[in-house]
């Protein structure tokens, strides 16, 4: 019987082939290092930061959008933060109180001194409606020689210091008034001339910089510019209402009130006091104080009757009787009844925001059907959701007023806020509990990644992981708003937007 081969039960390593797989890991493990280290510094570079004014022993410093601190609190005086996303800051100091005085200068994180060949500069503040403070965000007046110019935040000089005043447009952006001899002049936020200095005032048509501009000429007659420098209506007006009526103007010429077009020929100058807006059908006209509607041939389409009365749908109108409001239609045909304090149309979700006595707002859909009940707690155009407090919960609904749970809502969130047993706590996405029911209040997690809790009636953070930043200690109880980065909580005054440790 032959018999088959014969293997060795003792092996013999092959040392070159050991060697070789050794190598091969080693390079492996150095290639993942070195891919780990660059795509950190990469993060770095790219990483978008924000920065926020920082209150701390009634000094004034820096914050970014993780909590830490990027300008020590050592100012007197709270430091301007013309754009959040940019480490461009204002600061000011020697104020003299009894002249108004004061020095200002330019420093970027690490608190160095930029910009320095200018005596003087300062953010451009502006200030809506509302009395809500806003900067304009991409440019600083400079002041040189005694003479005003601009730069934007790169420190790139955009309109010359030649001016003998520098200001902004209120409640306008992007629209610059610059002053010169005595006369004014315009330039949008790129430094670009919108008008020449021979004016002897400018003001706003409408509510943006688009609608155009009113001028005042040295004779003082009135015109009409376009934010690309378009001659609209020559100075030959006694006045111009700052109303926008898209491509018709309200005038007075000798004397007389009357509504024009772009070619100075008369639509309109009879049966009005005022007219306030342009609709579908004509125009929103006043009569005795009270609103109607008119079309373009002078023909009365609703009676002015009304305290209020707006077109925000094509023949849909919010209007005020009695002192509340409703909504009605071209035939005045009560789609809504008067009852209610306020009425709001957000035109990107196509929905009526009616609030009543009980600051309670009703949902209403374009069929005019009331689909949520509550207290509106926000309403994000940007992620289209609504945030609404019914009784002692907050829901969540998207803009077809379709109920959501904030995971399918919230969705760069890590952790997301639940309730049980009358106490709040935080699940993750799947559902396991991060935080247990613990506190009596609570936030979501903010952009920021950060969350308010409140137990014992005050107030601390947690980050996106559930851990604790800073333990409930702050008693924030006159705080409209409730929000933390890091260990530091928002200001009382909104307007001003810094965070800060009681």
């Amino acid at each position: 019987m032959g018999k088959g081969k014969r293997y060795e039960t003792d092996v013999k390593l092959n040392y070159q082939k050991v060697f070789a797989v050794i190598i091969a890991i080693a390079v492996i493990v150095m290639f993942v290092i070195i891919l780990r280290n660059v795509l950190k510094q990469r993060e770095q570079i790219f990483k978008k930061y924000e920065y926020f004014a920082l209150y701390s022993a009634d000094k004034w410093g820096i914050i970014d959008q993780e909590g830490k601190t990027v300008i020590e609190p050592s100012y007197q005086e709270m430091i301007v933060i013309p754009n959040k996303t940019k480490d461009v800051f204002i600061c000011m100091y020697d104020i003299n109180e009894a002249t108004g005085e004061y020095q200002t200068k330019a420093i970027n994180s690490k608190n160095e001194e930029i910009f320095t060949e200018y005596e003087q500069i300062e953010a451009l503040e502006n200030i809506d409606q509302n009395g809500n403070m806003w900067f304009e965000e991409s440019i600083l007046k400079t002041k040189k020689d005694g003479k005003f110019g601009l730069i934007d935040l790169n420190g790139k000089e955009i309109l010359k210091n030649e001016y003998d005043e520098i200001k902004v447009l209120d409640g306008i952006s992007n629209s610059i008034l610059v002053k010169k001899d005595g006369k004014v002049g315009l330039v949008n936020g790129t430094g670009s001339v919108i008008a020449e200095t021979k004016y002897n005032e400018i003001k706003n048509l409408g509510e943006t910089y688009k609608e155009g501009y009113i001028t005042v000429d040295e004779n003082n007659k009135y015109g009409l510019i376009s934010a690309t420098k378009k001659q609209i209506l020559e100075n030959k007006y006694e006045n111009i209402s700052q109303v926008y009526l898209q491509d018709y103007y309200l005038v007075t010429e000798n004397g007389e009130k009357k509504l024009i077009n772009s070619s100075g020929e008369t639509i309109l100058k009879d049966g009005f006091d005022d007219i306030k807006s342009k609709t579908t059908r004509g125009f929103i006209f006043v009569k005795n104080n009270s609103y109607g509607e008119i079309s373009l041939d002078n023909q009365v389409l609703i009676n002015a009757k009304y305290q209020e009365l707006k077109e925000v749908e094509e023949q849909i109108y919010i209007a005020k009787q009695g002192d509340k409001y409703g909504i009605i239609d071209a035939t005045e045909t009560i789609k809504v009844p008067f009852e209610y304090t306020s009425i709001t149309y957000n035109e990107k979700a196509k929905l009526y925001l009616a609030e009543n006595s009980e600051y309670k707002t009703s949902i209403i859909d374009s069929s005019f059907e009331t689909k949520i009940n509550g207290i509106l707690s926000e309403m994000n155009e940007e992620q289209e959701y609504i945030r609404m407090r019914i009784g002692d919960e907050y829901k969540y609904y998207n803009f077809k007023c379709v109920e959501k749970s904030n995971t399918e809502i919230l969705k760069d969130n890590d952790i997301f806020l639940s309730k049980k047993d009358n106490k709040y706590g935080y699940v993750n996405k799947k559902g396991d509990i991060v935080v247990d029911y613990i506190y009596d209040d609570a936030t979501e997690q903010n952009e920021y990644g950060f969350a308010a809790v409140k137990k014992d009636g005050v107030w601390g953070s947690i980050g996106k992981d559930g851990n604790q930043i800073i333990e409930p200690k702050y008693n924030l109880e006159n705080n409209l708003k409730i929000d933390f980065i890091g260990k530091w909580h928002l200001g009382q005054d909104l307007n001003m937007n810094y965070y800060c440790e009681k």
